[in-house]
């Protein structure tokens, strides 16, 4: 008995430590061996249980401590990771070289790229790599810096083109004179992710980029046409495709125009040219010789009262004079020049199909039934349509939308044995060790303690057993006792009645009792 009694209480506190066992979580995985001893250590100070997966590849601790001790553990800055930033700095050595100042420099800059770059959910490990060429001012063509991205991406993840754009840029910004176009990022299969800006429209190596553009438009006027439409039909009673036909070719188109000057003042001179001539025979001396030929003519004037004029000198004949003028002017011509250089990716053209299911009609008995659509409703959707993905009837955009009852597939569940049904095993699991206690007990309840309780109250002899027979049959052959009178309920007599009356007196009118009985303390007479 007291061997049963010890394994049963060994069962029950063995079934008592099992159950209680953590369940475990992984705290880190994929650790380099110097973060992992670190944060081993920290767990060690911080008394958490920890264990390891198959190979190490993994540090578990329990499920409630996880979220607590990642944030113990980031505030201590574990894990550091295996790439070094600008902390290598701090163990510069005395005597260092320039180069290798220059060097350190370089690796602190990479290391820090690398976990900025790391920091993206899509990117599971990255690397840098910097050509950051020696500047000297006595080069007369200065080279310029050079960068190379190779990431390693999560099973199931990809990169679009705004995070490819956000890697070039954070390189590019973080590097002096590092233009964007001299990045390269590849992924761990050696391809090119990324595409220098030049070669856009050279018409090679863009055709991915293309076609991922030409991709998100369609989807683009495929969301606007559910958006528009679900809220009229019901979710998932129709279905939209679109096809965009886009044009990548690039156009460069030159114009003159020659237009007359509007008005005299709006025409700016270029050149003018003036020439002047002037020819003619010089006069010759004339009149009668002497003093009054040789003085100088007197000014004309007309007779006053009829009087004859004074003699006048004789002045010199006139000769004949020929002047010629001439004017050139050159005006600036009103010229106008225009370029125009047509983007890419220009919509060419819009096909929209687009199939609605028949519309569900409950009646007043709860009963549903499919109708198809009218026409009327079909060309009220049709117009809908047309105005979302801005129809153009000059562009040669085309429209078609059909009303069909859509087929229900029917979801066969897959025949899961019980025993292989994921919830029972994991019930089975977490059930296992109670269970085994309980058998336990049993076993040793029934199997050890019962046993020994017996032996130690045995059975009575056939003697003491012909006895006790005796006693019980004499028992029941003597007759029953009678039964005792009930007591008599006592009778209400008028004392009772009087002191029944004064209680009611007492808790009905509590002052005039208190009164009465002054008055007979005082020995007053009572009225």
């Amino acid at each position: 008995m007291a061997a049963g009694v010890a394994l049963l209480i060994a069962v029950g506190i063995l079934a008592l430590v099992m159950g209680r066992q953590p369940d475990w979580r992984v705290l880190y995985a994929n650790l380099p061996e110097k973060d992992g001893g670190a944060i081993i250590a920290q767990l060690t100070t911080m008394n958490v249980p920890y264990k390891y997966t198959e190979g190490g590849g993994a540090i578990m601790v329990p499920a409630d401590k996880v979220h607590d001790t990642r944030l113990k553990l980031a505030s201590l800055g574990l894990p550091k990771g295996s790439v070094a930033g600008f902390e290598q700095m701090d163990a510069n050595r005395f005597g260092m070289t320039q180069f290798q100042e220059r060097l350190s420099f370089q690796r602190g800059l990479e290391g820090e790229l690398t976990r900025s770059i790391q920091a993206l959910s899509s990117v599971q490990n990255a690397r840098v790599h910097l050509a950051l060429p020696n500047q000297n001012g006595f080069f007369r063509e200065q080279q310029k810096p050079s960068a190379s991205v190779l990431v390693s991406l999560h099973p199931g993840r990809t990169l679009d083109r705004t995070q490819l754009a956000g890697i070039v840029h954070l390189v590019a910004s973080s590097v002096p004179e590092l233009s964007p176009t001299a990045v390269s990022v590849l992924d761990d299969s050696g391809k090119l992710l990324s595409t220098p800006a030049e070669s856009l429209g050279s018409g090679t190596g863009a055709d991915a980029q293309q076609l991922a553009y030409v991709q998100q438009i369609e989807a683009l006027y495929t969301r606007r046409i559910m958006d528009i439409l679900e809220p009229v039909v019901g979710r998932n009673n129709i279905k939209a495709q679109v096809t965009a036909e886009v044009d990548f070719s690039q156009t460069e188109q030159t114009s003159e125009q020659h237009r007359p000057n509007q008005t005299q003042d709006a025409g700016v001179i270029r050149s003018q040219q003036v020439v002047e001539t002037n020819s003619g025979t010089p006069s010759q001396p004339s009149g009668v010789p002497g003093a009054a030929t040789n003085q100088p003519p007197v000014p004309a004037t007309a007779p006053i009262n009829g009087q004859a004029q004074p003699l006048q000198a004789a002045g010199g004949a006139q000769g004949s004079t020929n002047m010629r003028k001439e004017s050139i002017t050159n005006y600036e011509v009103d010229k106008t020049i225009k370029v125009v250089k047509a983007g890419t990716g220009v919509v060419k053209r819009l096909s929209a199909a687009v199939v609605v299911n028949n519309l569900s009609i409950t009646d007043e008995k709860g009963k549903t039934t499919t109708a198809p659509l009218t026409e009327q409703q079909i060309q009220k959707m049709t117009a809908l349509v047309r105005e979302t993905i801005g129809y153009s009837q000059d562009r040669g955009d085309s429209v078609n939308l059909m009303n069909a009852p859509f087929t229900k597939e029917l979801v066969v569940e897959p025949n899961i044995p019980l025993w292989k049904d994921p919830q029972i095993q994991d019930l089975a699991r977490s059930a296992a060790w109670p269970l085994a206690g309980v058998l336990a007990s049993l076993l040793l309840v029934f199997g050890m303690i019962r046993p020994a309780i017996r032996a130690l109250n045995p059975p009575p002899t056939p003697a003491e057993q012909a006895r006790i027979d005796a006693m019980v049959a004499d028992a029941e052959e003597r007759p029953m006792l009678e039964a005792p009178e009930e007591p008599k309920e006592p009778e209400i007599t008028q004392a009772m009645l009087a002191l029944e009356e004064a209680r009611k007196l007492t808790r009905d009118n509590p002052a005039a009792v208190a009164n009465i009985v002054k008055a007979w303390v005082n020995g007053e007479p009572i009225s």
